[in-house]
């Protein structure tokens, strides 16, 4: 049912747990849910909400998880949200099994117990507008005052209800709220609001509701019905459980007991889906599963894997106070994996044109090349090698400075798998005075990129034949904003205005090795000394490679963990 790659890491919602469990609470059950809106796609913040609901039901035995959808909002939920979630939640590795739910499901028994509310006198129908509701709640440091419709008969407010219902009022008209206590310390205690109009067809229901309920009123009702054990909430609804247990216990129902946690913030990105979404209608993001994003989706597609994710949302562990993880340490997960699992390959991204004078012209050879370095099991691979052949750009300079040790007039270097090569000569461009071909000769005595006499060279190239090599694109992706944390404004400024202008560069002339010709959409390479790489899902085609980098070869995390123990 639920993936689990390795003995959980205590937390203070394991300890609760199993003290619960030692006390026979709910006579030793676990029985947790994920309840997404279906309002947009899930994002890295899902994951560790996901990864912690189901991997806290699957530790124990007879533990459960339900997937369930609060759709409640139906003027923003759709049925494709709901499929991309409920694919994005196995992608990762988790199965609800036969346990999907809706909070729709429950609409007539939420409308039962809200006329239970209103019998016990515990609820009534407001006609305060929602500016009005505001202004009467207070503040932090002064009271509320009850509302002139407050105190409606018992019999007034029932039909009212069922008016309301019956669709015979605007949406905006009137709501109904729970009566608790207007001066109570907690705003969430000033009378909330529990059903609103909203004359919207839900995707479900249809038109059978005029009304909805508030996800407050939703959310404890729909634990108590599926009997869940441990609500699990961020810290956001710690003010909201006064709530939570006022209804159960007004209803006399079965109590789930709601646990806070810290939320997900992570650097260099937002998750709020409001924000994602103003990036998606604004235009600077193509959609949800742009590789720049830091949803599933984009994520997948960008090509990071479920185990990465699984593993990042393990180490940030699960803690009562909110703080930023840097998205670095989530680099460092993706980066671990893939070195594991990519084959290697060459491409180069900026070509460089490399003539071999003295190679014959008219022959090819077929060179061997490692999968992987470090795992022998994944075989090997012909590489072709010619008298023309492409290395990167960056990788020569005509007048190279202290410790650039690759390619330049007069040096040598050894070409990955093949031989090594000297620059005897350069061809360049006559309006820029860049170069635009080199011109080399080789040591045949150093196939396989050893010499006999002994000669050692500083630095190794890749590189790829150039009548043998594939066209690509290669997308170049990077943080999306530039600021550590874009939603700090207090300068005033917009998250958008730091946005990183080259969180997308694209090298349009990329050549890449021939055994890519029939690689499948989504699998991950690592083009050796460049980075990690997938074939796009969405545009690439047999005609049209396109590679997305998932990240880069450099370990911006090992470095920061490596400096703190130098200064510990």
């Amino acid at each position: 049912m639920t993936r689990t790659d390795s003995a959980p890491t205590p937390n203070f919602i394991r300890n609760i747990i199993e003290e619960d469990i030692k006390t026979n609470k709910y006579q030793g059950r676990v029985y947790t849910r994920f309840p997404p809106e279906p309002n947009g796609c899930l994002h890295i913040g899902h994951a560790k909400s996901i990864c912690l609901n189901f991997g806290l039901a699957a530790e124990h035995e007879g533990g459960l998880c339900n997937l369930r959808f609060d759709d409640t909002n139906p003027s923003k939920e759709t049925a494709e949200y709901i499929e991309s979630i409920k694919s994005d939640v196995r992608w990762l590795g988790f199965d609800w099994d036969d346990r999907l739910y809706y909070a729709s499901d429950y609409f007539d028994r939420l409308y039962e117990y809200a006329i239970q509310l209103i019998k016990k006198g515990k609820a009534y129908v407001c006609d305060l507008s929602t500016d009005e509701i505001r202004k009467y709640r207070g503040t932090l440091t002064s009271s509320g005052k009850d509302s002139p419709y407050r105190n409606r008969s018992v019999e007034e407010n029932l039909a009212l209800f069922k008016r309301m219902q019956a669709g015979e009022f605007e949406s905006g008209s009137c709501v109904l709220r729970a009566k608790i206590d207007m001066a109570s310390g907690n705003l969430n205690m000033r009378d909330p609001v529990l059903y609103r109009i909203l004359k919207v067809e839900h995707h479900r229901s249809g038109n059978k509701w005029r009304i909805y309920p508030m996800y407050d009123f939703t959310h404890c009702l729909s634990d108590s019905i599926e009997k869940i054990t441990h609500s699990l909430c961020t810290l956001e609804f710690e003010d909201h459980r006064p709530l939570y247990n006022w209804v159960l216990d007004e209803l006399n129902v079965y109590h789930p007991q709601q646990i806070e946690y810290a939320r997900l913030n992570l650097s260099h990105t937002v998750l709020s889906k409001r924000k994602l979404l103003e990036l998606i209608e604004h235009g600077y993001i193509s959609g949800w599963d742009d590789p720049r994003m830091p949803t599933l989706s984009g994520l997948r597609r960008r090509g990071y894997t479920a185990k990465s994710i699984r593993t990042f949302c393990d180490r940030i562990g699960v803690a009562k106070r909110d703080s930023t993880v840097d998205i670095a340490l989530l680099e460092h997960c993706i980066r671990e994996d893939l070195n594991n699992r990519s084959p290697r390959v060459m491409a180069v991204l900026q070509p460089l044109r490399v003539i071999i004078d003295n190679y014959p012209e008219g022959q090819t050879e077929e060179l061997e090349a490692m999968n992987h370095p470090s795992d022998p099991d994944m075989g090997t691979r012909k590489v072709p090698f010619s008298r023309i052949i492409y290395i990167e750009k960056d990788d020569f300079l005509e007048e190279p400075p202290k410790k650039f040790y690759r390619l330049a007039p007069g040096r040598e270097v050894r070409l990955r798998y093949a031989y090594f090569i000297k620059c005897v000569g350069v061809v360049k461009d006559d309006k820029t005075g860049e170069p635009v071909e080199l011109h080399c000769t080789y040591d045949p005595e150093t196939k396989g990129g050893d010499s006999p006499d002994g000669r050692k060279v500083k630095a190794t190239l890749h590189w790829v034949s150039a009548s043998h090599s594939l066209k690509a694109q290669a997308r170049l992706y990077d943080h999306l904003f530039l600021k550590a944390n874009p939603s700090d404004n207090k300068d005033g400024a917009d998250f958008k205005d730091c946005l990183n202008p080259d969180s997308l560069r694209v090298a349009d002339s990329c050549r890449i090795e021939p055994s890519l010709a029939n690689a499948k959409p989504g699998t991950r390479y690592q083009f050796e000394r460049i980075g990690y790489f997938c074939l796009d899902p969405v545009d690439s085609t047999g005609e049209r490679l396109i590679f997305n980098r998932t990240v880069t070869l450099r370990d911006t995390w090992a470095r920061i963990q490596k400096a703190q123990k130098k200064k510990n």
